[in-house]
C-alpha cells in the first residue's frame, strides 16, 4: 500500500487507532518481557547476598 502522505499512513484507511495501538501495546509487552527478568535478577541477587550476611553473623 502506498500513502499519498503521512497523515494518511497514519490514519491507515481509518483503522489507524486500532493499529498503532497494537503496534504500541506489542512493544510495551516486549519492553516488559525484556526488564522484567532483569528486574527479579537483580532481586534475587539481593536477597541472596542478605541470607548469606544474615548466616555469616
Amino acid at each position: 500500500m502506498f500513502f499519498e502522505d503521512f497523515a494518511s499512513f497514519a490514519a491507515m484507511g481509518g483503522h489507524g487507532l486500532y493499529v498503532w495501538l497494537s503496534y504500541g501495546i506489542a512493544t510495551l509487552i516486549v519492553a516488559i518481557n525484556f526488564v522484567s527478568p532483569m528486574l527479579t535478577r537483580k532481586k534475587i541477587i539481593k536477597d541472596i547476598e542478605r541470607q548469606l550476611r544474615r548466616e555469616q553473623k
